[in-house]
């Protein structure tokens, strides 16, 4: 009889031991199974998004998509600009050898670091949306919406400006350089306004907008060169 009466005295301690690990047992598991931290921080139902989501300064933010809705605006930027960009490439790999100046130089090297992973990003775009490259022969003035300029259509360099920057070296090349990319950067500029104004895909009005700022920083840096080098 001593042995029930100890065991009916123990039952009840042993049923609340028990219920104590089922409830700590079933909270283990729901912690592994929406990822709380230990600290409780994370709550259930709440989607904080992924963990390795993009920082501002990595290559998926740097290098849009272009998914999602797209029109007509949004074709002739990424195939106007294309083209556009690669003279400034062509422009820019000129200075290797024929510039003098440091600044000149930099520049040179932080216009090709921006825009030729632009060109792929824009070509990816054409991919996406089923649309033709431009033709490697062809030119901004073959494009609807483009005019005639003095020095080319957009800023485009015309056959005998870059003859003429060929030909340049030296301090003599590092204001033709300048005061040719200028008006270079001046038509990118008109072209991004064009798309932020009338384009609908997002990926692409975001990067018009960063053609905006960053040529427009570097029309300010070259005009201050151009100056200096009078």
């Amino acid at each position: 009889m001593s042995g029930t009466h100890s065991f009916a005295a123990r039952r009840p301690a042993l049923v609340a031991v028990g219920a104590v690990a089922a409830l700590a047992f079933a909270l283990a598991g729901c912690g592994s199974s929406n990822g709380s931290e230990p600290d409780g921080s994370a709550m259930s139902g709440m989607n904080h998004g992924p963990s390795n989501a993009a920082s501002p300064n990595s290559p998926s933010s740097q290098a849009p998509s272009g998914s999602g809705a797209f029109n007509d605006a949004d074709v002739t930027f990424a195939q106007q600009m294309i083209p556009h960009h690669q003279q400034a490439l062509e422009m820019a790999r000129l200075a290797d050898g024929r510039a003098a100046d440091p600044e000149v130089k930099g520049l040179a090297a932080t216009i090709h670091k921006a825009q030729d992973p632009e060109i792929a990003t824009m070509k990816g775009w054409l991919k996406t949306w089923g649309k033709p490259l431009p033709s490697a022969s062809s030119s901004m003035g073959d494009m609807p919406g483009m005019h005639h300029g003095t020095s080319g259509t957009a800023g485009m360099m015309t056959d005998e400006d870059m003859a003429a920057l060929k030909s340049a070296k030296g301090r003599d090349f590092d204001k033709k350089f300048a005061q040719l990319m200028i008006g270079h950067h001046q038509g990118a500029v008109t072209m991004a306004k064009d798309e932020q104004n009338n384009g609908t895909n997002p990926d692409a009005k975001k990067l018009a907008g960063n053609v905006i700022a960053a040529q427009n920083a570097e029309i300010e840096q070259m005009n201050k060169i151009v100056e200096r080098l009078r």
